[in-house]
């Protein structure tokens, strides 16, 4: 199947436009369908494990200092939680998001350990030509979607497929260290997600780089290098993107949104957050219901 037949499909997955500027379903366990009708201006994110196929448009994606643009055919391959900036260069933009499942990953260790010694440079966020032999892997997942016994049985098959065409691809070292549960890889994965659970709270880094195994020195080297920030720094990023969901969902004020997020000054909170937005926070928060429509 080439890219436009699987455009084609995975667009069949959406419903009509709707008027609204994106749509996203799930049409099956890991599979996402993202289409964006208009281009979008950067917004904040924290990227899981995933794995997105470009299929229409254009998208550019920073971590840090580095942007990765991508366009159809290509794919994104993130390994561990970022936090990072995206937004859609061209549209309208079609993608197909799988997400990566570490457990699958690590059931498929011995099967890819010969393809450990690679070369390339293992990276946790990369932009690649997607290979031709895992385009046809997602294409027949897609081509699950709505045959309940069919998924239900081959799903996890191929879905397994999956995994095992991104551990041996040429993008696929950073997964293969992630494999192994004694790679520094792992210990940063575990590290991301107790700051995920309890970025609220003060965390001694210190004790989070024993708590996997790691010296402080080596754990903020190896932070720094697959995050792009240091432990208090992704901490922060948690806080405030967290910060911006409430604001905009008006779950909470200002003031109620800094100290449930762990920040103990609100004025603080409202610098951190002009920094990180460009706008103060009560510009996300959503307007009074009694402002007239216009």
């Amino acid at each position: 199947m080439n890219l436009a037949e699987l455009a084609e499909r995975a667009a069949r997955q959406l419903p009509p436009p709707d008027g609204s500027g994106s749509q996203y379903v799930r049409p099956l366990p890991k599979l996402g369908v993202l289409r964006h009708h208009r281009p979008t201006s950067f917004e904040a994110a924290v990227y899981e494990p995933v794995v997105i196929l470009v299929l229409q448009g254009r998208k550019e994606t920073v971590l840090g200092a580095e942007s990765y643009p991508m366009g159809a055919g290509e794919c994104l391959l993130v390994s561990h939680d970022l936090p990072v900036i995206a937004r859609v260069e061209q549209a309208p933009y079609l993608a197909l998001l799988f997400d990566v499942d570490l457990d699958m990953l690590r059931s498929l260790y011995d099967e890819i350990a010969e393809s450990a010694s690679s070369t390339t440079e293992p990276r946790p966020l990369s932009v690649h030509a997607c290979e031709a032999s895992l385009v046809d892997a997602l294409a027949r997942y897609v081509a699950l979607a709505g045959t309940r016994t069919d998924a239900a049985v081959l799903g996890p098959l191929i879905a397994r497929e999956i995994h095992y065409r991104l551990a041996t691809a040429a993008m696929g070292g950073m997964l293969r260290m992630l494999a192994r549960h004694d790679s520094h890889a792992s210990a940063i994965a575990r590290a991301i997600a107790q700051l995920r659970h309890d970025f609220r709270t003060s965390i001694a880094i210190p004790e989070l780089a024993r708590s996997v195994g790691m010296s402080p020195s080596s754990f903020h080297k190896h932070f720094k290098a697959i995050t792009a920030l240091s432990p208090l720094q992704f901490q922060k990023e948690l806080r405030l993107l967290e910060a911006r969901r409430l604001l905009r969902a008006g779950a909470a004020s200002v003031s109620d949104a800094a100290f449930d997020v762990g920040y103990e000054s609100a004025t603080q909170f409202s610098r951190e957050y002009t920094r990180k937005f460009g706008a103060p926070p009560k510009q996300d928060m959503p307007r009074s219901s009694s402002t007239p429509a216009v």
